[in-house]
């Protein structure tokens, strides 16, 4: 029987779901499901101030590439400003870390996820929006709190609280 997931796979700039997750706007460009679960490949787009709190995920790799604007990433180690053109690797193994756009631009960059999953989260935490809007981020209350670490820790992700990483 010939692997059906064996095959070319081409995505324009205009397919793919698109989510507002914490402000930002994430285009899912490849699943797991189209990549036997190897890896995915999300679009985010960052707004001035927007980014995800501290988090881990021990068992995928995440990394991420600058296309325009400046992303800063702190981990336990400290923190790195990325600029367009810059990659970022954030290893297997549980390094909590976050982004956050700091800059008055737009930060776009592509995430690549492996194994794949992290997207399964985005569509379930995030809201469908059209291309390149942006929704203001949720007011975060205990329960959506609760909601959003049960959601992670389905995925493989443990959440931290905002100030977690505050003085690294």
């Amino acid at each position: 029987m010939m692997n059906m997931l064996n095959k070319l796979t081409t995505v324009n700039r205009k397919e793919g779901k698109n989510f507002s997750v914490v402000g930002d706007t994430y285009r899912i460009v490849i699943t797991g499901k189209e990549t036997n679960g190897e890896y995915a490949i999300i679009d985010m787009l960052v707004p001035s101030l927007g980014g995800p709190g501290p988090h881990a995920h021990p068992d995928i790799q995440e990394a991420f590439y600058i296309l325009e604007g400046e992303i800063e990433i702190t981990t336990e180690e400290g923190s790195y400003t990325a600029t367009a053109g810059s990659f970022v690797n954030i290893p297997k193994g549980g390094l909590v870390h976050q982004f956050k756009n700091l800059s008055e631009n737009l930060t776009h960059m592509l995430c690549i996820v492996t194994p794949a999953g992290m997207e399964e989260m985005f569509e379930e935490i995030g809201t469908p929006v059209e291309a390149n809007v942006f929704l203001p981020p949720p007011e975060m209350n205990p329960e959506l709190i609760k909601k959003f670490e049960a959601i992670a820790e389905k995925h493989g992700q443990k959440l931290y609280p905002p100030d977690y990483l505050k003085d690294k």
